[in-house]
Order: structure tokens, then sequence, then C-alpha cells
């Protein structure tokens, strides 16, 4: 069960078909939207009613926009979530109702939890940010910035709670429901802790080492890679990479912006100035470009288009992230909101990115200069391709294969 954009999905398409080759039997519960992700996995689907696209861009998801600071923008997507999530409980319990285990994204754990509990089903929490709190680095959610070691764990435990209050509008009617006595989230959040019930995250190791003060249980399995169908790129985009030299590419993935028009142009100056062929794909950010060294694309397979692109600019997500470190190629990433920032920053601190571009320092000059780093300095190459190798060698669906089989 997850809910949210196409990051928030696509890995556990990769996770289910693991599940799905292994035995089991194997159910996404997420938007209706993205139902052709889990096409010829082996993976069933059960929608859900929300539309995540139409939510970001009605006047309510816009006015994300609005908030420069990470906790700003928390605080407004909180309230967005918490408008929307009582439409997803009527789904959520009935896809349940026929399964024997429930695996949680962290977009719905608390109220996955709830339902699991209700109906008396094992279940495992299986993010893909470091959500614990830790002394050793902020809490993703608000970006990078670090606020020291009791700050760090502070902080941790305010967006743990602030998580929580998405739900708590729609769990009291849930355990009603489902017969169960009345409890807090902050109370469900201290049982769990005190069980040390397991929570298996979906990164590597070693883009994220496991923080050290992490209770027992909570573990880092390695990333769970999208299921491709056919992980193959369109002819035309073939054509275009056999054209010339190995082009960058350029996404924002899920990410919205105001102007993706003027945006547009930006990231076009920027490729030529550096003397670069762009890709650019088109996202839900409307990106666009012409021109015989620019090529605009939709949705392309990340694991067929990356390996053959001299570096890539992307907005960060969790999801784009690893799939630029599996490619092994430098990246420029330009963050814009929540986890973006902090993985931003890992990209750097891994020596496979010359620096942060949030987007609202993103110029043609601080582009092409970031560009030119990458693409030129030798060492970011290196350092990605060594990380990329490494990653690959991970089997992130092994950790909760075994899992999934103990508890059952």
């Amino acid at each position: 069960m997850t809910a949210g954009s196409r990051g928030d999905i696509a890995p556990y398409t990769g996770l289910g078909h693991g599940l799905s080759r292994a035995g089991h039997e194997v159910t996404l519960v997420t938007h209706a939207r993205f139902e052709p992700l889990v096409a010829g996995s082996g993976v069933r689907f059960h929608p859900l009613p929300v539309d995540p696209r139409a939510e970001l861009e009605s006047s309510r998801g816009r006015r994300l926009h609005r908030s420069a600071s990470g906790a700003g923008k928390l605080v407004r997507v909180v309230a967005m979530a918490r408008a929307l999530v009582g439409r997803m409980t009527d789904d959520l319990v009935a896809a349940a109702r026929s399964a024997d285990m429930l695996l949680l994204s962290g977009s719905v754990g608390p109220l996955g939890r709830t339902i699991a509990e209700g109906l008396s089903l094992p279940y495992l929490d299986v993010p893909l940010q470091p959500l614990a709190p830790t002394r050793e680095f902020g809490p993703p959610m608000l970006g990078a910035r670090s606020l020291g070691a009791v700050g760090n764990r502070i902080a941790g435990h305010g967006v743990v709670l602030a998580v929580e209050q998405v739900f708590a509008g729609a769990l009291p009617a849930v355990r009603e429901r489902l017969g169960l006595p009345r409890a807090t989230a902050a109370a469900a959040w201290r049982d769990r802790d005190r069980t040390e019930r397991p929570v298996l995250h979906g990164f590597s190791p070693l883009v994220v080492p496991r923080p050290y003060d992490w209770r027992p249980g909570l573990a880092v399995t390695g990333y769970w890679w999208p299921y491709d169908s056919e992980a193959q790129l369109p002819s035309v985009l073939q054509d275009f990479l056999a054209a010339g030299p190995a082009p960058v590419y350029v996404g924002l993935g899920s990410a919205t912006v105001p102007d993706p028009e003027r945006l547009s142009i930006c990231i076009v100056r920027a490729l030529r100035r550096a003397g670069l062929r762009g890709v650019i794909q088109r996202g839900w950010a409307g990106l666009a470009a012409s021109g015989d060294d620019m090529l605009t694309v939709d949705e392309v397979p990340h694991s067929a288009l990356f390996p053959r692109m001299a570096a890539v600019v992307h907005h960060a997500g969790a999801g784009t992230t690893a799939a630029g470190l599996r490619a092994g190629v430098p990246a420029v990433p330009v963050p814009i909101q929540f986890d973006e920032g902090f993985w931003s920053a890992r990209l750097v601190a891994l020596g496979v990115a010359p620096r942060t571009l949030p987007l609202r320092h993103l110029t043609p000059d601080t582009l092409a200069t970031a560009l030119m780093r990458a693409t030129r300095d030798p060492a970011f190459a290196r350092r990605a391709a060594e990380l990329g190798a490494r990653i690959r060698d991970e089997d992130g669906v092994a950790p909760v294969l075994a899992a999934v089989n103990g508890t059952g």
C-alpha cells in the first residue's frame, strides 16, 4: 500500500515483482493512474480514488509553491493530505480484507497499521526514506539542514508526529469501524518503538548508512528497482542518441513548477552554454525544448536511458536519485521541496555531483557552470561509476522476502 507521486509508487512495482517471483501473490494498492506500472510484472492492482497529479495542479496544490522553507511546505502538504486521506480509506480497508499481510509505505503507514490491527493482519513498514529520528542528520522531509545532534533528533520526532497527524482525522472512524479502542497517534508510535517492530528501508546503505542510534529492528535493505516491462527506448530517442555525443538528461519527475515555459528556456540556454545536447523529459512540470540538439520525451525507463547520459539533472526525488546512482553517471540535483534537499546533499557528499542547485537559484549561468563541472571533471564520472557498480550488486528485495517469509 502506497500513495503519492510516481516516485512513491515505482519502487514497489519492483519489490512486488520480486516477491511474486518468489511465489507470493502480490497486489499493489495505490492511485488508479499508476496501474500501467505493474503491467507484465505479475503484480495485481487495486486502485485508490485520488489522482495526485490533479491535486498538485489544483489551486490547493499550486499553493505549495508559495512556501520557500521546508517547514512551511510541510505544513501546507500536511493540511492538503489530511483533506484527501479520508477519500482513500474505504479502498484501503477493502483491499486489506483480501490480504494475508500488508506492506506499508511511509505515506500510508499510520492508516495501514490501524487497518492491520483491526483485521488482525501482520504488516511490515517499508519506507523509501530514513524516517526514524536520529542525531546524525535532520529529518529528510525538512531538507538537508542539520540542527545539531540534539536538534536533529527533536526535529525528527516532530516530523514523525506531523505525519501521524495527517491521519488523525480519519483514524477514529476507522478504529470504531474495525472494533478497536480509541488511541492517539503518539501512543501508537510509542508502542511500535517499545516493541521494536521491524522497519525495512528501501535505499542503499552506501548512500545513507544505517544511523548508529537507531533502535534494533530498523534495517536498510538496499534499493528496490522499479519494474520495467519493456526497458527499451523509443526509436526517435535511439536515433537522437546515435546522432551525436552523449547528451544530458533534464527532468523534474512528478514535481510541478509555476512557469514551465520560462524554466524550459532557462534549461536550454544552460545546456547550449555548456556545449551539451539535452534530453528533456516533459514530466508533470511540462518542460519542453526544440532544436537539433534537444529532444523532448515523455515517460521513458530510467534504467535504459540514464546509463547513456553524460550527466543527469533532476529534482532529487528518492526514486530518481536512486536511478541516477544505479546508472553510474554524474548528477546535478535541482531540489524543489521536502526530502529532495536531503538526497541532493547526499549526492554531493558522495562526490557524484558538483553542487546542489535549488530550483529557486537555477539560472542559465548556474546550471551551465554545474554541468561543465559534472561532465568535464573526470573525478565525478569515476566516482559515479564506482558507486553505481557497487549499488547494482545489492539485492534489496532479499531482506524483505526473508521478513515476509518469517512473518508468515
